[in-house]
């Protein structure tokens, strides 16, 4: 094992762990170069068996033999920076959670095309930025049965180190990719959209029509303002979630949710089921 001891908060090679933003760790400008964080044991361990190259970890001592054993024994000969809990929480800012970090090289974004090839549902994230909410629709995505995950470039980015915590490694599990064009590019390639948002036309969430579409794609908006005019426009369908009690809208990880079990591919419905 390539065991290193940090004494210093600027130790050679440490820095991925600690200074480096997440913009310099995403690196637009050279993607080949691009890194991120996976945080904890269970998640890192997703991101190994979805086949993510890992370059160096950095762990407290204690979990050498411990939480981290498996881990390192995957990952060859990379470092493996250690240290006392404090020294490490300084370096990279916060504290460790269960006490291990991961340093991975991050993969060249596929095509729209080639993750959308097979899909039957998939679901465009538009313009989200909080990173809990994008971790939160990527497990609820991975667990109800959504085939792949479209961004806008405006959106937080799915390997930020928060959301992949907080999807619990869910974004390892499913494809996704980054969105240039608008929504009706979507349509060349089977898609009919489905535009989550509050219109006077807009049609409740447990309409037969929409579960009879083969392929569907389930368009979310940002946390505040929901979807923009012209995307909602767009879209073949304007869906809305009926709801009590006067409340007009959800948490955007929640309304994912509810909207990805029902409009999954397989919850076939006639009118007399209503």
């Amino acid at each position: 094992m390539n065991i290193i001891e940090i004494e210093t908060l600027n130790h050679p090679g440490t820095e991925i762990f600690g200074t480096l933003t997440e913009a310099q760790l995403r690196n637009r400008i050279e993607p080949d170069k691009g890194i991120f964080i996976a945080e904890s044991p269970k998640v890192i361990k997703v991101a190994l068996d979805a086949g993510y190259e890992p370059l160096a970890l950095m762990c407290e001592r204690k979990h050498i033999t411990g939480d981290a054993a498996e881990i390192i024994s995957r990952c060859g000969d990379i470092p493996i920076y250690t240290g006392g809990r404090d020294v490490l929480a300084q370096l990279t800012g916060y504290t460790l959670t269960r006490g291990v970090l991961c340093a991975m090289r991050r993969p060249a974004p596929p095509s729209v095309e080639s993750i959308c090839r097979t899909a039957r549902r998939i679901v465009v994230i538009d313009g989200v930025v909080d990173t809990t909410n994008i971790g939160a629709i990527f497990r609820s995505a991975a667990a109800l049965g959504i085939d792949a995950v479209l961004l806008t470039t405006n959106s937080c980015d799915p390997l930020n180190r928060r959301a992949v915590r907080v999807s619990m490694g869910s974004v390892f599990l499913v494809p996704w990719t980054w969105l240039d064009n608008d929504i009706a590019s979507l349509g060349r390639i089977g898609f009919k959209t489905a535009a989550m948002a509050l219109t006077n036309d807009s049609v409740p969430i447990d309409s037969p029509t929409l579960t009879t579409v083969e392929r569907l794609a389930i368009v979310m908006g940002t946390e505040g303002d929901g979807l923009p005019k012209e995307t909602i426009t767009q879209a073949d369908y304007v869906v809305r979630i009926p709801m009590s009690h006067g409340v007009d809208s959800l948490n955007v990880a929640a309304a994912a949710a509810v909207a990805f079990w029902e409009l999954r591919a397989d919850n076939k419905k006639t009118a007399s089921q209503l």
